[in-house]
């Protein structure tokens, strides 16, 4: 028997709310129909405020939105923090979508990899989802990441255990940092508060910059994952100088004063293109 348009949005947002995020294929092989029909129905469902569209599914809104009380109900227990601040994953999609695709032409077959807690690597994971053709190894203290890999035929996953908290649920503090003092990778893939071409890449927030540390300490090259709009600005605390980073990748919104600028300091910049 064929779902109704009502039946079929309603397991749409069911779907959502207990996994904060959704998948057109994974929904359209659930419900028997086409993945034409599941676009439609997310582009439908985005115009009512209902949820946020990414490429190749859906988000949880940003809270200010409107949001319909089957959503916003009884969220999963590790997607809340999407709720209370969900904007850093839904800004600047498009670039951070063209940016963890660029990334993922660094990722070698039987790589062992570090992807960070950060809004922007959580869209490498969602990249290496839909790319079977290589076999990973990944380490991840970002819960929605792990989510994200979880049960993958080509991911060997590592979650890094500790103290889970952060405006995108992860695992931080001493717990975390030590957990992840157990491994050696080939890669990290990281994101930053800022980028600072005198002092080096910067945070705001300790717990997340004890995880990156700690990070820099296990790995062999640092690819760090940055739109443009992390360059310059304030900051509170260095992470570490720009000559232990491997390349700084970006979009291509990039001011090309900082481009100059990077070519001047001997920063590898990747600019990733925009996506269609």
């Amino acid at each position: 028997m064929s779902i109704s348009l009502a039946e079929r949005r309603k397991l749409i947002l069911d779907e959502l709310n207990s996994r904060g995020s959704v998948r057109v294929a994974e929904l359209s092989e659930k419900m028997a129909c086409s993945e034409v029909t599941i676009r439609t129905d997310i582009r439908e469902l985005e115009k009512e405020g209902k949820l946020r569209r990414i490429h190749g599914g859906a988000l949880l809104p940003p809270k200010d939105e409107a949001t319909p009380p089957e959503v916003e109900a009884s969220p999963a227990p590790i997607f809340d923090g999407l709720l209370r601040a969900p904007s850093s994953l839904s800004r600047n999609v498009n670039e951070k979508m063209a940016i963890a695709a660029a990334a993922y032409q660094y990722i070698e077959n039987d790589d062992t990899i570090i992807i960070d807690d950060a809004s922007t690597t959580f869209y490498l994971a969602a990249h290496i989802r839909r790319h079977p053709e290589k076999r990973v190894i990944i380490v991840t203290n970002s819960l929605i990441a792990g989510n994200e890999l979880s049960g993958l035929p080509h991911v060997e996953l590592f979650m890094v255990g500790g103290t889970v908290g952060g405006k995108i649920p992860a695992t931080i503090g001493e717990i975390a940092a030590e957990n992840i003092m157990q491994f050696h990778v080939d890669k990290a893939f990281i994101g930053v508060h800022g980028i600072n071409f005198d002092v080096g890449l910067t945070s705001v927030a300790t717990p997340q910059m004890q995880i990156k540390k700690a990070i820099l300490k296990v790995t062999d090259k640092v690819y760090v994952m940055a739109d443009s709009s992390k360059f310059d600005g304030g900051y509170i605390s260095v992470i570490c100088p720009l000559n232990q980073v491997e390349k700084i990748i970006t979009d291509d919104k990039i001011n090309p004063a900082h481009i100059a600028r990077a070519a001047r300091e001997g920063v590898d910049l990747i600019i990733a293109p925009s996506q269609a």
